[in-house]
């Protein structure tokens, strides 16, 4: 998409704090963090959302996963982090690209 933010991320039309990159993604630090590590794991493959993935995504679904397991040990924060990801604005998504909040650093309220 011409006009997705992320998307500029991924063709390095606008600068990020990148922390992770490989073939399918790309992470880098929020600009309005939530915690003191807060992390976007972003597929380089323009999704709306969770609800876009098809099952000729279930290779780039895997490696987003282990995208952010690296980026979470890479922060120095494997075994005590939060992930989540938006689906939709009706849940607070606010960019529709699908991407992936690892969040670390505070106590998180269940």
């Amino acid at each position: 998409m011409e006009d997705c933010i992320f998307c500029k991320i991924v063709r390095r039309e606008l600068p990020a704090d990148v922390v992770f990159e490989n073939e399918e993604t790309i992470a880098f630090k929020d600009i309005n963090p939530m915690a003191p590590t807060h992390v976007l794991v972003v597929p380089k493959k323009h999704l709306a959302s969770l609800d876009d993935l098809t099952g000729d995504d279930v290779g780039l679904a895997g490696n987003l996963l282990l995208a952010v397991k690296e980026v979470a040990a890479l922060s120095g924060v494997a075994g005590g982090y939060k992930m989540l990801s938006n689906c939709g604005e009706a849940a607070g998504q606010v960019v529709p690209h699908l991407h992936f909040h690892i969040l670390a650093g505070k106590k998180f309220v269940p």
